[in-house]
Parts: structure tokens; C-alpha cells; sequence
């Protein structure tokens, strides 16, 4: 009884088993929650099942039918329109935002509060407040700029294709903002102030500091938060959906809601499961090129891990 009371002490002592131990929860919930269902949904892309009833194995031909899918490959375009575009505006306006609430201020606390209000509103609810916002009749936007003397007429913000894809860009831009200057304000928060006021004394210019100081110790936080938004923005349904459900005529259909509209309205399991693993490579590249670009940064500085 001694030998194994000793193994088991060792063990317990042992950091690396520890920590191996303490990741087994939580590993166990991400492979019963997240990799069976993506396995699953990987599957079903390779067969030709349908609402109630099951499928058999197809191969590539889901795939093969995508390939010479118009709305597939508008869809795709729209990703990648609507990542890009919204991220970009996303991370200029929460950077700004980020240094605006970083500096002295009166109501400091109250401000970054209301910041978050986007964020913390259901994205339901907020879809539904834009959808009003777009009204083609009563749209708060149209009726202020007729007073303006702007226009003569309300704007189709969601029947026109090109402006509902503005439109709901800019509804996502509203409620992601939020998650991206709250995190680079907590980044910010951690720069040493002593490096401001030696650069100052060295008559540097505000740009200057920004550029050489705040820019560079903030690249790795930039790099995990845009990582999250393009990945939260990409793989966006719900305000999409509420909003437009893809129309006008497609216009607005991203991969996932035209995955959803194939697989369950329109039943086909199999195909809508095959639009949804194409999605695969473009979120790994997502990841991939955060990760590559914070190795670089590490290799820069002398680091080893």
C-alpha cells in the first residue's frame, strides 16, 4: 500500500497532472457540447438526409451542387462583406472610443456603463429595435432628414439590396463596438503610465505616443479581440435573420442563415449541414492568422512560448 500512496502523492504534486486534471470538466463539456455536434454536423454534410427521414452517404455532392450554387456563392460574398466591412468599423470606432474613455473625465464609471448597454441587450431585441429604425414608413432616420430638408422621400433601407446590407452592417457595427472598446480599454489600463510621462518629457507628440507606446503593448489584446469579433461577426444569424431573414432577394443572406434556411425550412439536413462546414476554413484562417501574428510579436521581443 505504500508504493501506491506514494505514486498518488507524487502525482498530486505534480503541476503539469494537475493542471491536466483540473481541464478534464471542461474539457468533458466541449467535447459533449461542441466537437460531437461539429463532427455530427460534418457528417450530415457528406449525406442526403432530410427532415424525418434519414440519409445515406453521398460523398462530395452537397459540395459538388454548392459549387454551382448562385445564392451559395452570393452568400459568400456577403460574409465576407459584412466580416470585413463591420470588423474594420468596429475596431476604429472601439479603439476611439476605448482612448476617449481611458482619459479624465467626469462620470467616467457612468459612461463606460452605458457603453456596454448594447452588448448586454438580447440580440433579438436590438434586431427589433433597427427593424423599426428602417421602417419604410415610419423610419426615424427618413423622418429626420425630410425635416432636414435632406430628402423627399423615406429611404428603403431593407428593400433596396444595397441598403440592406449598409443597414445591417451598421446595426451590427452598434452591438459589437461595445465588446471591442472594453476590452482594449482593460488593455490600455494595464500600460505603465511611466512610459507616457518619460515620452512626454522627451517632447514627443501625442501621435507619437500612440504610434510607439499604446499601439505596440496593445497589439496582442487587438489581436485576441479582433479575432472574437471577426468570428462573432462571420458566423452571425440572429440579428440577420430577424432583421431580413436574407432578403431583398438574397441580398443580405450570410453562410449561416442560408445553412438554416436549407436545413430547416427547406428540410434538405444535408445540404444546409454542407454550407455550414464550408465555413470551416474561413473561420481556421481567422484563427490561424491571430495566432501566427501573436508568435511573430513573442519572437520579436525574446520570447520562448
Amino acid at each position: 500500500m505504500p508504493a501506491p500512496a506514494g505514486l498518488l502523492e507524487r502525482m498530486m504534486s505534480n503541476r503539469h497532472f494537475l493542471g491536466l486534471l483540473f481541464m478534464l470538466p471542461a474539457a468533458a463539456l466541449l467535447l459533449l457540447f461542441l466537437t460531437y455536434p461539429l463532427g455530427l454536423g460534418v457528417w450530415l454534410g457528406f449525406t442526403d438526409t432530410r427532415i424525418g427521414r434519414p440519409g445515406i452517404f453521398i460523398g462530395l455532392e452537397n459540395f459538388e451542387l454548392m459549387w454551382t450554387d448562385t445564392v451559395f456563392w452570393l452568400s459568400v460574398f456577403n460574409t465576407i462583406l459584412y466580416t470585413v466591412v463591420a470588423s474594420i468599423l468596429k475596431f476604429g470606432l472601439g479603439l476611439w472610443l476605448a482612448l476617449l474613455l481611458n482619459q479624465h473625465m467626469p462620470f467616467k464609471a457612468f459612461f463606460r456603463a452605458i457603453v456596454l448597454l448594447p452588448w448586454v441587450v438580447p440580440t433579438v431585441l436590438s434586431a427589433i429595435a433597427f427593424w423599426w429604425i428602417y421602417d419604410a414608413q415610419f423610419s426615424i432616420i427618413s423622418w429626420a432628414l425630410r425635416e432636414m430638408g435632406l430628402i423627399e422621400a423615406n429611404i428603403n433601407f431593407l428593400g433596396d439590396t444595397w441598403n440592406a446590407r449598409w443597414s445591417v452592417i451598421a446595426a451590427n457595427v452598434w452591438r459589437g463596438i461595445p465588446f471591442v472598446a472594453i476590452s482594449l480599454l482593460a488593455g490600455l489600463q494595464t500600460i505603465p503610465q511611466s512610459l507616457y510621462e518619460a515620452a512626454t518629457l522627451d517632447g514627443t507628440t501625442p501621435w507619437q505616443r500612440f504610434r510607439y507606446i499604446t499601439l505596440p503593448l496593445l497589439t496582442p489584446i487587438i489581436a485576441v479581440v479582433m479575432t472574437f469579433s471577426v468570428l462573432f461577426t462571420f458566423t452571425d444569424f440572429q440579428l440577420i435573420y430577424v432583421l431580413t431573414r436574407g432578403g431583398p432577394i438574397n441580398a443580405t443572406h450570410l453562410m449561416a442563415t442560408l445553412s438554416f434556411q436549407r436545413a430547416i425550412p427547406g428540410g434538405f439536413l444535408g445540404e444546409g449541414a454542407a454550407i455550414a462546414t464550408a465555413m470551416i476554413p474561413f473561420l481556421l484562417s481567422a484563427i490561424l492568422f491571430s495566432y501566427f501574428g501573436l508568435q511573430r510579436r513573442r519572437w520579436q521581443h525574446g520570447g520562448q512560448d
